[in-house]
C-alpha cells in the first residue's frame, strides 16, 4: 500500500491521460478491495460515492488553476497564496463548491477514523452543493467498523488517488459518464437478480429510446428512473441526431434511496446538471405537478417500472388518488403493471409518445386487467408491442416487452398495431442477429437493436418478423397482445425430397437383407437350428 506521502503526491502531480478501457479497470478494481467485507449487492452503495468524490474534488483543483491562470496569465504560474484564496471563495466557483473538510488531501492524508471522515466529507459536500442536496452522497455509512475497517478504506481511498479525473486527464470529457454507466452495468451482474432492480440493459434502453425519438426541445420523464439511463441516453439519442444535449429537459423519480442517489450522480457525472431526479413513491406522491396542483406533462416518457407490482398502493389510490391518472380501472393490489402504465400515459401531452418495459402477461392475462386493456386499445392508443427475447434482463429469465404508446398517430397507423416478434435470434428474411448468447444472459446486438428499431420507425412488415394488424382483428382475438398471435412464429416444415427418401428406404432394405444373411450364416455355423 502507497503511504501517506505517496498518496497525496499522486493527487497533486499530474497524470496521464485516461482512456476508457483504463478508467473502467481502476474503478472496476476499487469493487475487488470490498470483497469479503460487504454483500456485493451493496458495493455500488459505497463505490458510487467515493467516485463522485473523487471527480468533484478533482474538477474543484481544475477549476481553482483555471481561475487562478485567468487572473495571473499564461506566462506566470499561480503562488500558492492565490490558489488557497480561489479555493476559499465559494462565489468563484460555477460548478460544485468544495469545503476543507471534503478536499481529497485531507482525506488521503487520515490513517485512522477513515469511516468518519468520510462521512462528514460526503455531508459537508452536501450542505454546500444544492445540486446533491438531500442526501445524495450520504446514503451510506462508511464508519462502520464491523463491515469497513480503516485498513480497508485506506486501501480504498489510495487506489481513488492513483488516478486525476480532472478534465484535462480525460481522453473525452463524456468518458467518465461512460465509464460510470460500465461500472453500474458490472454491480448489476455482481448483483444478480437485485441488479434487476436499479440496472436496465444498455441495448434494451437504446432500442426504446430510439423508438421513441426524442427531440431537441423535449421535456423526457421517467417515474421510475433507477439509475437514470434511460434519461442519459435520450440526451446522448439528440446530440447522436445532430441536436445539442443540453437542448432537452429531463425529469426522473424513483423511490429507492440509494439507487435514487445513483440516477442522481450519473446524470452529473454525464454534465446533465440541469437534469432533475425527484424522491419518492411516483404513484402515492407524484412530484411533478403545476402550481395549479395539475399533473405535469410531457413529450416523452420512457421507463422500465416494477414487473408485477405486488405493492402498487391500490388502496391508497382508491381512497386518494388527486390527478385521475387511472380512468381505465385498477388492476389488481398484486399485479400493478396497468396502474404504471396509465399514469404514464396520463403523463403524456396530447402529441406525446410513451416506451415502456413491460412482462409479457401485460398483453394477455384476462379479467381487470383485460377490462383496462381493451379501452387503451379503443382509444388508439397502443402504437407497437415489440416481443423480446428472454433471458435479458438481471432480475429475471422472462422474456419481456416493448410497449410503444402515441397519442397522435401517423395517418397510416391509426387504428392499428405493428407487432414485432424479435424473440429469433436470427430473422429468417433478413438474416440480421438480433442477439448473442452470453455466459449469464442473453444480449441484444447493435444490429438486432438497429434493425428492430428500423422496423418499428418506418412500419416495415416482414413474414416472420413484423405486421401491421387492424384493430378489428385484435378485438376478435379478445383484446389480446400477445404478438404470436399476430405474426407467424412457427417454424418452417422442412421440404420432402420424395425421390431422395425412396432411394434412402430402397438402401436401408438392402442393407437389412445383408445383414440378415450374415446372421443366418453365423447360426448355421454354430449349429443352430
Amino acid at each position: 500500500m502507497a503511504s501517506k506521502d505517496e498518496s497525496l503526491l499522486q493527487y497533486t502531480e499530474a497524470g496521464e491521460t485516461l482512456e476508457l478501457d483504463t478508467l473502467e479497470s481502476h474503478l472496476w478494481e476499487a469493487a475487488d478491495i470490498l470483497r469479503g467485507s460487504i454483500d456485493a449487492a451493496d458495493y455500488k452503495n459505497y463505490i458510487f460515492g467515493l467516485l463522485f468524490l473523487k471527480r468533484i474534488n478533482d474538477r474543484f483543483e481544475e477549476e481553482t488553476w483555471e481561475i487562478a491562470e485567468e487572473l495571473t496569465g499564461d506566462d506566470e504560474e499561480p503562488d500558492e497564496d492565490l490558489l488557497e484564496q480561489i479555493r476559499g471563495d465559494r462565489d468563484l466557483h460555477e460548478e460544485f463548491w468544495v469545503p476543507e473538510r471534503a478536499r481529497w488531501g485531507h482525506i488521503a492524508a487520515q490513517s485512522s477514523d477513515i469511516g468518519a471522515t468520510l462521512n462528514k466529507a460526503l455531508e459537508a459536500v452536501e450542505d454546500e452543493n444544492d445540486a446533491i442536496a438531500d442526501r445524495v452522497l450520504t446514503s451510506v455509512d462508511f464508519n462502520d467498523k464491523d463491515r469497513l475497517s480503516d485498513a480497508t478504506l485506506e486501501e480504498l481511498v489510495t487506489h481513488f488517488s492513483k488516478h486525476r479525473y480532472r478534465n484535462a486527464d480525460l481522453d473525452d470529457p463524456d468518458i467518465f459518464g461512460r465509464a460510470y454507466e460500465y461500472l453500474i452495468r458490472q454491480f448489476a451482474d455482481d448483483a444478480g437478480k437485485k441488479g434487476g432492480e436499479f440496472y436496465t440493459p444498455r441495448e434494451v434502453v437504446q432500442l426504446l429510446v430510439e423508438c421513441v425519438d426524442p427531440e431537441p426541445g423535449d421535456r423526457v420523464y421517467d417515474p421510475a428512473c433507477g439509475s437514470g439511463g434511460m434519461l442519459v441516453y435520450s440526451a446522448q439519442h439528440v446530440e447522436d441526431e445532430g441536436g445539442n444535449r443540453d437542448d432537452i429537459s429531463l425529469y426522473g423519480q424513483e423511490k429507492n434511496l440509494n439507487t435514487w442517489a445513483i440516477g442522481q450522480m450519473n446524470v452529473l457525472l454525464h454534465e446533465l446538471q440541469d437534469a432533475t431526479i425527484a424522491k419518492g413513491d411516483t404513484i402515492t406522491e407524484t412530484k411533478f405537478v403545476t402550481e395549479h396542483d395539475e399533473l405535469e406533462v410531457f413529450d416523452r416518457v420512457v421507463a422500465n417500472p416494477p414487473w408485477n407490482d405486488k405493492k402498487w398502493a391500490k388502496d391508497w389510490v382508491q381512497e386518494n388518488e388527486p390527478y385521475n391518472r387511472f380512468p381505465y380501472g385498477l388492476p389488481p393490489s398484486n399485479r400493478g403493471d396497468w396502474a404504471w402504465i396509465q399514469l404514464m400515459v396520463a403523463s403524456l401531452s396530447e402529441q406525446g409518445k410513451a416506451g415502456i418495459v413491460m412482462d409479457n402477461g401485460t398483453l394477455f392475462r384476462s379479467r381487470s386487467e383485460k377490462k383496462i386493456r381493451k379501452p387503451f386499445l379503443e382509444d388508439d392508443l397502443i402504437e407497437a408491442v415489440i416481443a423480446l427475447p428472454e433471458n435479458l434482463f438481471y432480475n429475471t429469465s422472462s422474456p419481456g416487452c416493448l410497449l410503444i404508446f402515441n397519442k397522435n398517430k401517423p395517418e397510416e397507423r391509426k387504428n392499428k398495431v405493428l407487432f414485432i416478434y424479435a424473440e429469433d435470434q436470427k430473422l429468417r428474411k433478413s438474416g440480421a442477429q438480433v442477439f448473442e448468447e452470453l455466459s449469464s444472459q442473453n444480449q441484444l446486438t447493435s444490429e438486432g437493436v438497429e434493425y428492430i428499431a428500423e422496423t418499428f420507425l418506418t412500419g416495415r412488415e416482414e413474414p416472420h418478423h413484423s405486421r401491421l394488424v387492424e384493430m378489428d382483428e385484435i378485438a376478435e382475438n379478445d383484446w389480446n397482445l400477445n404478438v404470436p398471435r399476430y405474426v407467424d412464429t412457427t417454424e418452417p416444415e422442412e421440404e420432402i425430397n420424395v425421390s431422395e427418401k425412396l432411394a434412402e428406404l430402397d438402401r436401408l432394405a438392402e442393407k437389412r437383407e445383408k445383414t440378415e444373411a450374415e446372421l443366418a450364416e453365423y447360426m448355421e455355423e454354430l449349429n443352430y437350428r
